[in-house]
């Protein structure tokens, strides 16, 4: 399995991919996590790669390989697209961020965004995850409402993703974090796909 969470700097990229290597080895799989930090300090952009399976040579994804994008921002989404292989899946925030050049006037945030890459020719989900956030109760739970819709699309046991998050997040926020993962993976399933992308 190879995913690429794609975020910006302060969105909690690196507690999600800190969840999913926790997954991969309680799961007993070889798993290489690759955090690429860029301008995180400054709101930039933060991928980063998890990779895991029975044997993983390398934390690198290539483009075209990637089964899976978790954006924590439409735009994010969208730049990283070229990453995921024929077939693959984009699960993104519906969150907008505008990035430095936007804040600045010397470039404008791409227009219809989310009509684009619902009509790309790929599995997507757009998902108000700020919105889901807010419902359980803390807006910095994003990442893990993402990793519940992640988890909903996947053959793993919900308990096994559970399990995974309360040994990651810090204890006195488990329970809003575990709130949030029951959320992402609640709105996400109640939603058949059929092959055809959604907006939840």
């Amino acid at each position: 399995m190879n995913i690429l969470i794609a975020a910006v700097g302060g969105q909690g990229a690196v507690v999600a991919s800190r969840i999913l290597g926790k997954l991969a080895q309680n799961l007993e799989l070889d798993v290489k996590v690759s955090e690429v930090h860029g301008m995180s300090q400054r709101g930039g952009s933060v991928v980063t790669y998890v990779r895991f399976g029975k044997k993983i040579h390398s934390p690198i994804i290539e483009k075209g390989t990637a089964d899976v994008i978790l954006a924590f921002e439409l735009l994010e989404g969208a730049r990283y697209v070229e990453w995921l292989k024929p077939g693959g899946t984009l699960i993104t925030s519906s969150q907008r961020i505008d990035p430095m050049p936007v804040i600045t006037g010397t470039a404008n945030y791409p227009e219809d965004l989310e009509k684009k890459l619902l009509s790309l020719p790929i599995h997507c989900k757009v998902i108000d995850a700020l919105a889901y956030a807010k419902e359980a109760g803390n807006l910095k739970t994003v990442n893990v409402i993402l990793i519940g819709a992640l988890a909903a699309t996947t053959e793993i046991e919900e308990d096994k993703w559970l399990t995974a998050i309360k040994e990651v997040v810090q204890e006195k926020l488990a329970d809003i974090n575990l709130k949030a993962f029951s959320l992402g993976y609640k709105k996400s399933r109640c939603i058949e796909s059929n092959g055809e992308n959604d907006e939840i």
